[in-house]
């Protein structure tokens, strides 16, 4: 099993940059970046739908997935917010350090 994993989401433009400090701030991730500008086309309440959104790419510790979406639930104007994890399979130790180190909860 993969120790640590890449979170992607999709969320309103002008929401997406207030999601991402919320989401670092909740210690759950250690970082998202907010990739700007992309349309979307998906089945939404039977008919298609074009949105323009940013992606939400946010890396964090596998243990931390189900707490993540949480916190992304609360805080999303969507009623199901995207919300898939990719496995890093290998990474910098520096890098996959510093996101356990990100995670932790200041609370012993």
């Amino acid at each position: 099993m993969t120790k640590y994993v890449v979170v992607m989401s999709t969320a309103p433009k002008d929401e997406a940059e207030i999601l991402a400090r919320t989401l670092v701030e909740s210690k759950k991730c250690a970082c998202v970046n907010v990739v700007k500008g992309v349309t979307s086309f998906y089945h939404w309440k039977g008919a298609i739908q074009e949105d323009s959104e940013s992606i939400l790419i946010m890396k964090t510790e596998f243990k931390h997935k189900e707490s993540l979406l949480e916190v992304l639930k609360k805080h999303h104007s969507y009623e199901i917010p995207e919300f898939v994890t990719l496995p890093i399979e290998w990474g910098s130790t520096d890098y996959l350090d510093w996101i356990t180190a990100s995670t932790k909860s200041d609370k012993a």
